[in-house]
């Protein structure tokens, strides 16, 4: 990418005027600052549980919360901070699909995650990279993951929290407030669970397991409870000090409370969970924070990603295929709206990520706050475009039988002749995704069709036009050669006559605006393909 940028100055009243969903929420969160009147930088937070790896999940929360502090502080100035916080104190609920040791791990169900051996060090003795425990190793992965997208954050360990003291005093806090937290969850659950619920789990003294179990007494004074361990014996303890941790929306509640935090989001599937923690973090005496609940994405299918069924696509398979910044643009927009996340909506991204990019360059004030590549890159888009499109390069590597990046930059250099060195390099990147796009996506399912009477005669008209035209002429002269030969043969619906080309020429029901192709790829290339399209038969 580029190096040059474009960088705009903007006024208090073009950010007030903004009308994008970060500006909105921005809006909210300054609204909720008002009444808090609180001193110090204003509190962002993300969650990672770290039983797995991290994912396109944690991707659009980051990413979204990031473009939603960007705003904040455009809007007030005023200091901020992301925390990404690493729920890695509870329990192993279950051993994950995707990774080795997995009878290992069995041993260790309901330990700490910072308890339980790191499976890939132990699979790989020899591996001089090594951890101290699954929550370490996948912890690491979680650092190294959001600082490839170069976010902002400063990282927090669950685990760290308890066990340096610097959740004491919202933990004595839970235990005087024991009875209101109670009776905000209690209602929510089963019967049957009721008469074991606790919000404290204790650490066992024995086997080191998070316990779920009642609590036999409390001392809010002394700051302790007591329990039954897992050999029958009681056990009273302090609530401080890491020998405890708070059970799920309690924990929630207690980490908002404790942090001061005042801006989370979270998915869909967690709204009742806000809902909860909030209450509960008023019954502490806290202000729960300001956050929205997002859609969450939903594979080829319509069904709702997963990643134990590993359904969907992965961020490293989106970046196989195209930029980080395309997959940051997906995620921005309409985040309250289910969206597919699947490989076939890649090309349509890249497209529309540089048409914005386009777009940004004669827009201004709050227009262009509103123009989503502003949030993709923190105010700093760049200032080149590649001189074509993503659905012209993976027709061109279809229409050459190759992805061979000389031979593209031919084509590309060909029609944008005094396209800038800039320019160029941005079209680099995209032809090493176009390639394996082609290879992966588009080549397996090519299928190519014998034209009816009426598509044969106006192929033949196409290519006897295009040779007269010949190579030199414009796009637009070979886009109108295409029309004339669909309408001299009395299409009634036009796009009946593009979808017959398509078919029987690329073998795909969809292709390239044919006006800017044919001036790319060469009017006498053309007029082959069609030729040798039309002998196939």
């Amino acid at each position: 990418m580029s190096g040059a940028f474009q960088i705009k100055d903007f006024s208090p009243e073009d950010a007030g005027n903004a009308k994008s969903w970060p500006f909105q929420e921005a809006q909210r969160l300054i609204k909720r600052m008002e009444r808090v009147k609180k001193d110090g930088p204003v509190i962002f937070e993300t969650g990672y549980g770290p039983s797995g790896l991290p994912h396109i999940g944690t991707f659009q929360e980051v990413a979204r919360t990031t473009m939603v502090r960007r705003a904040f502080e455009l809007l007030t100035a005023r200091e901020t901070k992301l925390i990404s916080f690493s729920d890695d104190m509870d329990g192993l609920r279950k051993v994950p699909d995707n990774v080795p040791n997995k009878e290992m791990l069995e041993q260790y169900l309901q330990m700490p995650l910072t308890k339980v051996p790191d499976p890939f060090t132990s699979a790989d003795p020899d591996n001089l990279q090594r951890f101290d425990s699954f929550a370490h190793h996948n912890n690491a992965r979680l650092r190294a993951f959001l600082d490839q997208f170069g976010f902002e954050y400063e990282f927090m360990s669950s685990t760290e929290q308890y066990e340096s003291g610097a959740f004491d005093e919202m933990l004595i806090r839970m235990l005087e407030k024991y009875d209101d937290v109670m009776n905000v969850i209690l209602p929510t659950i089963g019967d049957e669970r009721k008469t074991t619920y606790s919000p404290f789990l204790p650490i066992s003294p024995t086997t080191g397991r998070v316990l779920y179990v009642p609590m036999l007494e409390r001392d809010a004074k002394e700051g302790t409870v007591v329990y039954e361990d897992e050999n029958g014996e009681r056990v009273k303890t302090a609530v401080t000090g890491g020998a405890v941790k708070l059970q799920w929306k309690a924990d929630w509640a207690g980490r908002w409370f404790a942090l001061g935090v005042d801006y989370e989001m979270a998915g869909e599937d967690l709204t009742e969970s806000t809902k909860l923690s909030s209450r509960i973090v008023r019954a502490l005496g806290g202000e729960p924070p300001e956050g929205f609940n997002y859609q969450l994405f939903l594979d080829e299918h319509g069904k709702k990603i997963s990643k134990s069924k590993g359904n969907g696509i992965s961020i490293d398979e989106w970046l196989t295929y195209a930029s980080p910044e395309s997959i940051a643009l997906y995620v921005f927009q309409a985040p309250k709206k289910a969206k597919k996340l699947y490989f076939d909506v890649i090309p349509k991204a890249v497209d529309e990520y540089w048409s914005f990019i386009e777009k940004y360059r004669d827009q201004e004030g709050a227009k262009a706050l509103d123009n989503p590549v502003w949030h993709v890159h923190e105010g700093r888009p760049p200032a080149d475009t590649p001189p074509v499109s993503f659905a012209i390069l993976l027709n061109l590597v279809s229409a050459s039988g190759s992805a061979d990046p000389e031979v593209m930059r031919g084509f590309v250099r060909k029609y944008r002749p005094g396209a800038s060195d800039a320019e160029l390099a941005a079209t680099d990147s995209m032809i090493s995704f176009a390639g394996r796009y082609f290879d992966d996506f588009i080549k397996p399912h090519k299928k190519y069709r014998a034209p009816d009477e009426k598509e044969r005669a106006a192929l033949e008209m196409l290519s006897a036009r295009l040779k007269e035209l010949g190579d030199d002429c414009e796009e637009s002269d070979y886009q109108t050669a295409v029309f004339d030969a669909g309408k001299a043969q009395n299409y009634e619906n036009i796009r009946d006559w593009f979808k017959g080309l398509y078919e029987v020429v690329f073998g795909q029901s969809e292709g390239p605006r044919m006006g800017a192709f044919t001036k790319i790829f060469g009017a006498g290339a053309m007029a082959t393909l069609i030729d040798d399209a039309l002998a196939r038969d």
